[in-house]
């Protein structure tokens, strides 16, 4: 599986059967992103929908693990102790 561009988070929203099963974007976004499947020469939507539910579910949990943006730490002075310390800022909790 590779990292997952723009491309192919948004593209498969245009298609009619993701408009139709929002639940059928997982499906075109795996065939999009996984690369090689064992022996199979190529990866399409009917490879991964006949998937078993725990194979779909763990290349659902990959592609979570290997596009989840690490939190950014930033290093700086604390103001109470002159300290050096490092501080985690994750702008999905800060509302941004």
């Amino acid at each position: 599986m590779r990292l997952a561009t723009a491309a192919d988070e948004i593209v498969p929203l245009r298609d009619p059967r993701v408009q139709q099963n929002p639940g059928y974007l997982t499906i075109i976004l795996l065939s999009r992103v996984i690369t090689k499947l064992g022996e199979m020469p190529a990866v399409d939507t009917r490879v991964v929908e006949g998937l078993y539910t725990a194979d779909l579910a763990f290349l659902q949990d990959f592609y979570q693990r290997i596009n989840q943006a690490e939190i950014p730490v930033y290093r700086t002075i604390c103001p109470h102790c002159g300290e050096e310390i490092e501080v985690p800022v994750n702008f999905m909790e800060a509302g941004l």
